[in-house]
C-alpha cells in the first residue's frame, strides 16, 4: 500500500527499530539455532501465493538442516501473515525485528505488501528477499532488498513476445486492474513490446479493484475484435474475466502473468482453455534439480508444488548459499555475499544484476483439460536478451 500511513508514525517505527537492531547484529541465535523470519499473506484474497511460498521454504529448512544446518546451526523459520496488506506487513516485520531480533526476512508474495517493509529494511540492514514481488520499484529500496523472481516489465514483454512470435496474432486487447501496481506494470510492459513488434492494441480497458462485473467491458473488446486479449490480472479476477468474455462469444486465446498460478484450481468451465501465461517454473520440468524439488514437495506436502513453492524454496536456497560464502550471519555481510551469487537453483541459472534482480528465463504454461481436470503444462522458455 504505497504512501500508507503518516509520517510521524514511519519515522517512530524506525528510530524504534534502530535502537533494537543496535542490541542485535545478526539473526536471533538460541544454542545451536538461528532464527530467520518470513512474511506472507497465509489468510485473505491471496493466501495461495504465500502459503505456497512459505511451504516452500520449509521444505528448503527440512533440507538444509537435515544436512548438517548453515555454519554449524539449526535453522528455525519464524512465520508472520501478513493477509495482503502492507499495514500488517510493516507490522510483522516489527514484531520480527525487535521482539525476535531477526534480520534476514523472506517476503512478501506481493509487490505492495513488500514495497511497505522495504524502507524499514534498508534503514536498519535487515536483508529482505522476496520470492514473487515482480514491481520494479520494489529493490529500489537499497541494496539490503532483493527477490527471486523475474520483474514485472520482463514478463509484460515475454507475454507480447509468445502473443506476437509463437501465436502469430497482430491485434491484441488488454483488461487490467488500474489501480494496481502488478497489473499495470505488466499491461504497460506488454503494450510497449508489441507495439514494437509492430503489433496493434486495439482495445485497451482498465477496471478498478474489486470489480466483478465486466460485461460492459466485454462487449467494448469483443467490437474491436482481438485476436489475443491480454489479461496481466490476479487469478480470481482472471476467473471472472475469461468467463465473460467467453459468454460474449471471445474465442481468441488469453495471455497473462503469474498472477494466473491457482487458476487451474477455480476455473469453473473451459474458460481458461487456449489461456497461456508467464511462470517462474514449470512443475512439469525435466530438469533433475526441479524434478528433486517436486518430488520432495510432493512427498511433503501431499500436492503439486506451484511457482510460488519453488519460488520460495530458491529464495531460502539464495539465503542459505549466501550464509555459508559470508561466514556468518550478519545481514551486512550476507547481503553482499547475495549480490555476488551465480548458480543453478530449481527456478533456474540465477544471478543478480546491479539492482538486485535476478537474471534468470520464463516458461510459457497452458491451461489445458487432463483426465478431465484443468492442469497447466509447460509451453515453451523465453531467455531475457
Amino acid at each position: 500500500m504505497k504512501g500508507h500511513g503518516k509520517r510521524t508514525a514511519v519515522t517512530a517505527a524506525v528510530m524504534g527499530l534502530a535502537a533494537a537492531l543496535a542490541f542485535g547484529g545478526c539473526a536471533k541465535k538460541d544454542g545451536n539455532t538461528v532464527s530467520l523470519g518470513a512474511i506472507f499473506p497465509l489468510s485473505g484474497q491471496v493466501a495461495y501465493y504465500g502459503t505456497e511460498s512459505r511451504d516452500g521454504i520449509l521444505l528448503a529448512v527440512d533440507e538444509i538442516n537435515a544436512g548438517g544446518g548453515l555454519l554449524g546451526k539449526q535453522i528455525a523459520l519464524v512465520v508472520e501473515d501478513d493477509e495482503g496488506n502492507g499495514e500488517k506487513s510493516v507490522n510483522a516485520f516489527t514484531k520480527l525485528t525487535t521482539k525476535n531480533q531477526i534480520t534476514i526476512i523472506l517476503g512478501s508474495s506481493t509487490s505492495g505488501a513488500t514495497k511497505a517493509m522495504t524502507a524499514l529494511a534498508q534503514r536498519n540492514k535487515v536483508l529482505l528477499i522476496s520470492p514473487s514481488a515482480t514491481d520494479t520499484t520494489v529493490t529500489a529500496g537499497g541494496d539490503f532488498i532483493f527477490r527471486a523472481c523475474f520483474i514485472d516489465p520482463f514478463q509484460g514483454t515475454v507475454g507480447a513476445a509468445f502473443a506476437y512470435d509463437t501465436l502469430a496474432v497482430r491485434r491484441a486487447a488488454i483488461l487490467y486492474d488500474g489501480g494496481a501496481d502488478y497489473n499495470t506494470g505488466l499491461a504497460e510492459a506488454f503494450r510497449r513490446q508489441f507495439q514494437t513488434l509492430g503489433g496493434q492494441i486495439v482495445a485497451d480497458e482498465a477496471y478498478q479493484s474489486n470489480e466483478v462485473d465486466f460485461a460492459a467491458l466485454a462487449t467494448r473488446i469483443r467490437a474491436a475484435g482481438p485476436d489475443v486479449v491480454y489479461l496481466p490480472n490476479y487469478y480470481n479476477d482472471v476467473s471472472l474475466q475469461a468467463s465473460q468474455l467467453r459468454a460474449q462469444g471471445i474465442t481468441c486465446p488469453f495471455v497473462g502473468g503469474d498472477g494466473w498460478d491457482g487458476l487451474v484450481d477455480i476455473a469453473s468451465g473451459n474458460e481458461a482453455l487456449n489461456g497461456f501465461w508467464s511462470a517462474g517454473f514449470a512443475a512439469d520440468t525435466t530438469d533433475p534439480r526441479g524434478v528433486a524439488f517436486v518430488g520432495a514437495f510432493q512427498a511433503k506436502f501431499n500436492r503439486k508444488a506451484s511457482q510460488f513453492a519453488a519460488l520460495g524454496y530458491d529464495s531460502m536456497m539464495l539465503v542459505a548459499d549466501a550464509i555459508r560464502a559470508a561466514g556468518t550471519f550478519d545481514a551486512s555481510v550476507v547481503k553482499d555475499a547475495l549480490a555476488r551469487i551465480s548458480g543453478s537453483y530449481v527456478t533456474g541459472n540465477i544471478r543478480f544484476d546491479a539492482n538486485r534482480n535476478p537474471v534468470k528465463s520464463a516458461s510459457i504454461l497452458e491451461i489445458v483439460r487432463e483426465d478431465g481436470k484443468l492442469v497447466n503444462v509447460y509451453k515453451t522458455t523465453v531467455h531475457p536478451r
